[in-house]
């Protein structure tokens, strides 16, 4: 992993703007984590820079602190399958701008993010002025991925057709999906989530009607189809 190098701020970017931004930092590795709040504090004074190493506490964040301008989010976290951190966040908190920092720079990893309503997408392996240009592009209502990627080529009908879908999922039924995903049963999705069982299974049979499959399985494996191929080294 590439660690920024929060040391080396620019004249130019040392502070652009006094606006007390809030931003949450949500990645596993505590050395990143803790250069890019150094990073994003140096760019932005007065800003509050929240840090979550999981997405337990990333959620538990959100919705403590309400109010949050940006949040920049690593794919492969505890608590999370591929894309469905993402995918939670946009159908949870649809106002909150997301941008995604990550190891990989695959084009198809970054073009199904951002069709899945990601705000930007920066590889871990940028520099610092890069990636403050592109927050700041971000927070002013831009997108920002990197120049070298071709966003216009788009997936196959089916993979367009299944993403459609999955993004008409409620966020509970987003965390039912990655819960189904990582082998649970009924039973446990209930007690992990503290409802019933019967509300498991509205929410199972939901999915299944949105994605239209006829098993669990069926829902499992299509959801599978997001990342299938699209990690063909680890992304962090």
């Amino acid at each position: 992993m590439t660690l920024l190098q929060p040391g080396h701020v620019s004249e130019r970017g040392a502070v652009e703007s006094s606006a007390s931004y809030r931003f949450v930092i949500a990645d596993d590795h505590p050395l990143f984590r803790g250069a890019l709040k150094e990073a994003v504090g140096n760019q932005f004074s007065g800003a509050r820079v929240f840090e979550a190493g999981g997405f337990e506490d990333l959620q538990a964040l959100l919705e403590r602190e309400g109010d949050i301008d940006l949040v920049l989010l690593d794919l492969a976290m505890p608590g999370v399958r591929g894309f469905s951190g993402l995918l939670y966040l946009r159908a949870q908190f649809p106002g909150v701008p997301v941008v995604v920092v990550s190891a990989t720079d695959e084009a198809d990893v970054i073009r199904r993010c951002m069709e899945f309503g990601a705000s930007g997408f920066l590889p871990k392996t940028l520099g610092i002025d890069v990636m403050r240009t592109a927050i700041h592009q971000v927070l002013e209502g831009g997108v920002w991925t990197p120049p070298d990627v071709d966003l216009t080529a788009g997936p196959d009908d089916d993979t367009r057709d299944l993403v459609t879908k999955l993004s008409t999922l409620t966020p509970q039924q987003v965390r039912v999906l990655m819960m189904l995903s990582g082998g649970l049963l009924n039973k446990q999705i209930a007690y992990e989530l503290g409802v019933s069982e019967a509300t498991v299974k509205a929410h199972v049979s939901a999915i299944l009607q949105k994605l239209g499959v006829e098993s669990r399985t069926q829902a499992v494996i299509a959801a599978s189809k997001i990342e299938a191929g699209q990690w063909s080294r680890p992304v962090n």
